[in-house]
This record gives C-alpha cells, sequence and structure tokens, in this order.
C-alpha cells in the first residue's frame, strides 16, 4: 500500500499574488500594525488615533504606517493639518483567498489520511466505540 500523498500540480498562486502575499505578511506580522489594522477597520482614522493606545513616539508611528501603505493595507491622505488612514481591502482579499486555497488542499490531504489510516487500523473505531460501551 502506498501512503503518499499527491502533490499539487496546479499553481497555488496567481500572477503578482506572491509578492503580495509577501507583503501583507510582511506588514501583519508586528504587533502593532495589527492592532493599527484592527483600529482601521471600525473606520478611517488619524496618525493621532492610531498612535493613541501605542507606547511608542509619533516617528515610530508614522514608520509603522508607511509600512502599511507600501504593502497596500492602508492608504493615507492630508486632509488640512492631519493625516487621514484608512484600511484598503485588496490586499486582505488575496491573502483570504491564499488561506482559503491552501485550507482546501489541507482538507483533501487530512481526509485522504483517514481513509489511509481507515484501512490500515480499519477495528480501531469499532474497538474505541466497544470500549465506550462498557
Amino acid at each position: 500500500m502506498v501512503l503518499a500523498m499527491p502533490i499539487a500540480t496546479t499553481p497555488l498562486t496567481t500572477a503578482g499574488q506572491p509578492d503580495q502575499l509577501d507583503l501583507t505578511f510582511q506588514a501583519l506580522a508586528d504587533r502593532s500594525r495589527r492592532a493599527m489594522v484592527i483600529r482601521l477597520t471600525r473606520g478611517p482614522a488619524s496618525v493621532s488615533e492610531l498612535a493613541e493606545p501605542l507606547k511608542m513616539s509619533m516617528p515610530s508611528v508614522m514608520q509603522h504606517i508607511d509600512v502599511l501603505r507600501r504593502s497596500g493595507l492602508v492608504q493615507s491622505e492630508k486632509v488640512g493639518r492631519v493625516r487621514i488612514c484608512r484600511l484598503e481591502p485588496g490586499p486582505m482579499q488575496t491573502l483570504e483567498q491564499w488561506i482559503a486555497e491552501h485550507r482546501a488542499i489541507w482538507e483533501r490531504h487530512f481526509d485522504r489520511l483517514g481513509e489511509v489510516l481507515d484501512e490500515v487500523f480499519p477495528d480501531t473505531d469499532a474497538d474505541q466505540q466497544g470500549e465506550r460501551r462498557a
């Protein structure tokens, strides 16, 4: 009996997607940037509003916002004397699609593993159910 799992032969990403995924994962790797993104899910916010809960200097906050902006997760614009940031959905949608594709692949692998284990150990389920009844 062969236990090897088939390797996916279809491309897992579309053209241009890996760069966007890398930028998105890198941007979300930092706790402070994730906090900013979470805050922006409630709507646009000024840099000062984003900085308020964070214990860091304004230049550090601006560096984090720049990382989010370069990743495409956040767009910022100056309105008078205030810089307003808003979340851009595109990178998160790309990330969500990538996760869904990989979840489906792994679910198929685990389903197949379950089938193989049932073939190799056919009485295990019946034995365990019998033990529970006793």
